[in-house]
């Protein structure tokens, strides 16, 4: 691609829960994962026939998921007891470790649901801890002026903000930049090997190369990157410190080798994911 763009891809239409429309990003043939980032979902509708249905209670293990809504209200639920909803800007954080069962559901019949989810791995000696949730609504999402347009700081640290999802060890910063038209600016570089950015509104340009709404940009882990903004671009920026240690996935349930894939699944089955 570029010494900088190391490669490019669209999301592709795909279904999950119950049947709900999304674009995966991040997880699919073209981009199968980038440790430590396993998946990225967006889920953008205003027929609510494509998200109603939601996502009924369903099994976790071995990962963390953070969902994050740009519009919509979506009600959270799981096994050890949580509940929660979050709205506009908010997030809903979960470190499923040994095993949770989840579900979440729009709280609404009508409108725009638009909004993100993301998989990040956790390391082996992580995968059986206990369970960890938390929803931070969106007043609590620092927002830092930047280049003429903001950025909201969703987890570490960002022209003196830090961000209120934590991820030990992983490094993960997680920064949505909201741009305006004609701006032009460096990224912030704070040494995390793997760099991932996501267009989903307007279009970017960096070293010659220009992403769309729903592309992703893998980018080089060294390079300072001077990027352009087409039509006001916003965009996701995820770095991440990579783990280093196989993957051995199978829908909910990620692991380090296929005898703790079919434990999960002998778990789950027994009834004892959760115990």
């Amino acid at each position: 691609m570029s010494a900088i763009v190391k490669h490019r891809v669209r999301g592709m239409p795909a279904q999950d829960g119950a049947g709900v429309r999304l674009s995966r990003v991040i997880n699919q043939p073209a981009f199968r994962h980038k440790d430590p980032i396993l998946m990225l979902d967006e889920f953008k509708s205003d027929d609510p026939n494509d998200y109603i249905a939601g996502f009924p209670p369903h099994p976790h293990r071995g990962f963390c998921t953070l969902t994050y809504m740009l519009a919509g209200n979506m009600a959270h639920k799981d096994s050890t007891g949580n509940e929660g909803e979050i709205s506009t800007g908010g997030l809903q954080w979960m470190k499923a470790a040994r095993g949770i069962i989840h579900s979440e559901m729009p709280k609404q019949k009508d409108g725009m649901m638009w909004g993100f989810q993301l998989w990040l791995n956790l390391p082996a000696a992580e995968k059986m801890d206990d369970p960890e949730y938390a929803d931070i609504p969106g007043g609590d999402v620092p927002e830092v002026a930047y280049e003429g347009g903001k950025v909201r700081v969703l987890s570490g640290e960002f022209a003196g903000q830090t961000g209120p999802v934590k991820a030990p060890g992983r490094e993960f910063l997680y920064l949505d930049f909201r741009m305006p038209q004609s701006a032009t600016f460096e990224l912030p570089h704070q040494g995390q090997e793997t760099r991932l950015l996501y267009v989903y509104q307007g279009a970017i340009t960096i070293d010659g190369i220009t992403a769309e709404a729903g592309e992703l940009m893998e980018l080089d882990a060294d390079a300072k990157v001077p990027l352009s903004i087409e039509r006001e671009g916003h965009f996701l920026l995820m770095a991440a410190k990579p783990i280093g240690e196989p993957i051995a996935q199978y829908g909910p349930f990620v692991m380090n080798n296929e005898a703790e894939l079919r434990q999960a699944f002998t778990d789950y089955q027994n009834g004892t994911l959760t115990q």
